[in-house]
Parts: structure tokens; sequence; C-alpha cells
């Protein structure tokens, strides 16, 4: 079953979460994953307003998402993430 990322980020310092943004791209597709939202324009049709860059992920399944998460390569990039942004994710189950 499908498996979704959402990510709801602050950016902190554009500069550096483009470095970032430079080598994600291929973990997440060499984990079987790929990005169907990134920072596109949101309007928020009920409760608070969302001024943080959303991003969703999607993987083949929770397992996957899980590995690319917790993969050493993921963990080498999220360094890159430190102090230029912060956030939340979180993984969400689809449905077939």
């Amino acid at each position: 079953m499908v498996a979704y990322i959402i990510a709801r980020v602050d950016i902190k310092d554009p500069e550096k979460y483009k470095q970032y943004l430079n080598v994600v791209p291929e973990i997440i597709n060499s984990f079987g994953g790929k990005a169907i939202v990134r920072g596109g324009k949101t309007e928020v049709l009920e409760g608070c307003a969302e001024e943080r860059r959303v991003i969703i992920l999607e993987f083949p399944s929770v397992q996957k998402a899980k590995e690319f998460y917790y993969s050493k390569e993921y963990g080498v990039a999220k360094k890159l993430r430190e102090n230029a942004a912060t956030g939340d994710l979180l993984i969400v189950e689809g449905i077939n």
C-alpha cells in the first residue's frame, strides 16, 4: 500500500537549504519514492494559515518511507538541513 511523507518546513537559510535540495531527490528516488508536491502555492480553505513550504513524497509502502527516512544516506542529507530549516514530518498510509 502506498505511503506519503508529508512535511511542512520553515526555511531559515535559503542558501543552505539549497544544498539539502541538491542531494535529497536522488536519495528519495533510490528508495522508490517521488515528490508529488514540493513547495507550490498553498491556499487555506479551513483552519490556520500555512506559511511553511509543504512537501508530499510518495513511496511504495510505509516500510520504504521509513527505510528512506532512517537511511544512512538521508541521515547525511539531514545534517545539511540543520540550521537551514525546521519543520514537521509525518508518514501517512495511502489507500489503494
